[in-house]
């Protein structure tokens, strides 16, 4: 499936199916709640909170192009990420675009 921020598909006319998104709210483990809480002491990339949000991430993609593929659509334009924090250590990721068909 074709994925693009831009509105349009170079060379190509579209057909707009409608909005397409994908969501997922993801946390980890105490462990790395712990690990963080040291991390914010001395500074860092926290590494466990990294790759929570980039499988959150996939999997929001994964379920918006599911969305567009149940609709037919050839590609998704437009495509947005937003996050949001829902509690200590978790957050909820959202993918999302419009849905289009080739003609």
């Amino acid at each position: 499936m074709i994925m693009a921020t831009i509105d349009a598909i170079p060379g190509k006319n579209l057909k707009t199916l409608g909005l397409v998104k994908g969501s997922v709210v993801k946390t980890k483990y105490i462990g790395h709640d712990f690990m963080a809480g040291l991390k914010n002491i001395v500074g860092g990339e926290i590494k466990g909170y990294t790759e929570m949000l980039r499988e959150a991430r996939d999997i929001a993609t994964t379920r918006m192009q599911d969305e567009a593929r149940a609709l037919g659509a050839d590609a998704i334009v437009g495509v947005r990420y937003i996050s949001a924090s829902v509690m200590d250590g978790s957050a909820e990721i959202v993918a999302y675009g419009t849905a289009v068909k080739f003609v």
